[in-house]
C-alpha cells in the first residue's frame, strides 16, 4: 500500500491540485519547446490522478503511459474522460514495466520527491528512453521553500517541506550519475488560484501532502490565516515557482541553458 493509499487525498486531489486549462497548456508549451519532431510514445510517470496524461496525448499526438504505485489515485485517473490513447499502469518509478529504449519523453510532475529510491528510478528512466529521448522533471525544490504561496502561513510545514524536497544538485547529481545529461533547467511560474479566497478554499481540501501531515489544528489555523489574508483585501491571484530540469539520453548538446522564468 502507498502513502496516497493510506490516506484521503486522492479523492479530493483535484479538488485542492487542479490549476486549470491554462496552466496545463502553460506546461505543454514549456515541454515543446524541448521536444522536436512527434513523441509517438510518453511516460507520466507518477501521474496521480492524470491531471497531465491527457494534455500530453493530445497536445503531442502521443501515445501516452500514465504510471503510479497508488491504487487509489489511478481510481480516481479512469474516471476522467481521456482517448484511447492514454493507458495506466500500476507499478513504481524504480522497476517500470516497459521495455527498453521504448519511449520518446518522461514527465515528471510533482512526483519526484515521493520515489523511494531515486537513484533506480533515475535508471529506470534512461532505460526505458529511445537514444534521443528526454526527461522532464516538474518538482519543488528546497531552494524554492520560501517563495511558495502557502509558505507564511503553516510554520509547522517548514521543516517537512526541508525533509521531503530534494535541492536542485542533489536532483542533477542522481540523474546525471544515471547517463542522463542535464540540457536545460528553468523556473516556470505558474498561477495556481485567481484569489487568496479560491486559494484558501483549496487548501481546505488537504490535497497537499505535506498539509496532510500536519495535525488538524496546525492545520486549521493555517487555513484560517490565509482566509483572514484574503479578507485583509488581497485579490491579486496566487502565484507559485516551479523548478522545471531537462534531461537527454544521448549527447545531443553540450552545455545548459538555464532559462529565465516562464510565466503564464
Amino acid at each position: 500500500m502507498t502513502e496516497y493509499d493510506r490516506t484521503d487525498i486522492p479523492d479530493a486531489y483535484d479538488r485542492g491540485r487542479d490549476h486549470g486549462p491554462q496552466v496545463l497548456e502553460l506546461w505543454m508549451r514549456t515541454f515543446a519547446a524541448y521536444l522536436e519532431g512527434p513523441s509517438a510514445r510518453i511516460v507520466d510517470l507518477g501521474c496521480g490522478t492524470g491531471r497531465f496524461a491527457d494534455a500530453l496525448s493530445v497536445h503531442f499526438n502521443a501515445e501516452v503511459v500514465g504510471v503510479d504505485p497508488s491504487v487509489k489515485m489511478l481510481r480516481q485517473a479512469l474516471t476522467k474522460p481521456h482517448g484511447g490513447r492514454v493507458h495506466y499502469v500500476r507499478a513504481y518509478a524504480e522497476a517500470i514495466p516497459l521495455q527498453s529504449e521504448s519511449i520518446d519523453a518522461i514527465v515528471m510532475s510533482m512526483s519526484l520527491h515521493h520515489f523511494s529510491d531515486q537513484a533506480s528510478a533515475a535508471a529506470e528512466c534512461r532505460r526505458i528512453l529511445h537514444d534521443d529521448g528526454l526527461v522532464f522533471i516538474r518538482t519543488g525544490t528546497r531552494e524554492r521553500i520560501r517563495a511558495y504561496p502557502y509558505y507564511p502561513f503553516f510554520p509547522t510545514s517548514h521543516p517537512i517541506l526541508e525533509e521531503v524536497l530534494p535541492d536542485s544538485g542533489s536532483v542533477c547529481r542522481v540523474f546525471e550519475a544515471a547517463g542522463l545529461h542535464l540540457i536545460a533547467q528553468a523556473l516556470v511560474t505558474q498561477t495556481i488560484a485567481p484569489d487568496w479566497a479560491t486559494f484558501a478554499d483549496k487548501l481546505a481540501s488537504r490535497a497537499d501532502s505535506v498539509l496532510a501531515r500536519l495535525d488538524r489544528e496546525d492545520f486549521e489555523r493555517g487555513v484560517a490565516a490565509v482566509r483572514q489574508y484574503a479578507e485583509g483585501g488581497k485579490s491579486e491571484p496566487v502565484i507559485e515557482p516551479i523548478d522545471l530540469f531537462v534531461f537527454h539520453r544521448g549527447a545531443r548538446t553540450s552545455g545548459v541553458n538555464s532559462a529565465e522564468p516562464t510565466r503564464e
